[in-house]
C-alpha cells in the first residue's frame, strides 16, 4: 500500500485541501463577523483603523442621540413658554377691561 508521504497525488490533493478548508474558515470569519478585516491579524493596519472608526461612529451615535434628548426638552420649554406667554396676555387683556370699567364693574370683577 502507498503512503501518503510517497504518493505525489495524494500529497498535492492534501495540500490542495488545507489551501482550501484556510479559504473556507477565513471567508467564515468573515462573514460570521460582518468585516473583512475582522482580527488584527487579518491586517495590523485596517484592523487598528476599523476599530477606531467603528468606536467613533459609536462616540457620534451616542452624540447624536443626546442632541436629540436636548431638542425635546427644547421643544418642550418653548410648548410651556408660549403657554405661559399666552396666559400672561390673557391677564393683561382682563386687567385693560377692568381698567376701564366702572365702579360696579371693577367690584364684581374684584369678588
Amino acid at each position: 500500500m502507498a503512503s501518503i508521504m510517497t504518493n505525489a497525488a495524494a500529497l498535492t490533493a492534501l495540500q490542495s485541501l488545507n489551501a482550501t478548508n484556510k479559504a473556507l474558515e477565513t471567508t467564515q470569519g468573515r462573514i460570521s463577523t460582518g468585516y473583512r478585516v475582522a482580527t488584527a491579524s487579518d491586517n495590523a493596519a485596517y484592523w487598528s483603523i476599523a476599530t477606531s472608526m467603528r468606536s467613533d461612529n459609536q462616540a457620534l451615535s451616542t452624540v447624536q442621540d443626546a442632541l436629540g434628548l436636548g431638542a425635546g426638552k427644547v421643544d418642550t420649554a418653548y410648548t410651556a413658554i408660549t403657554q405661559i406667554k399666552d396666559q400672561v396676555d390673557s391677564i393683561k387683556a382682563k386687567l385693560v377691561t377692568a381698567r376701564g370699567a366702572s365702579q360696579d364693574n371693577q367690584q364684581k370683577i374684584a369678588t
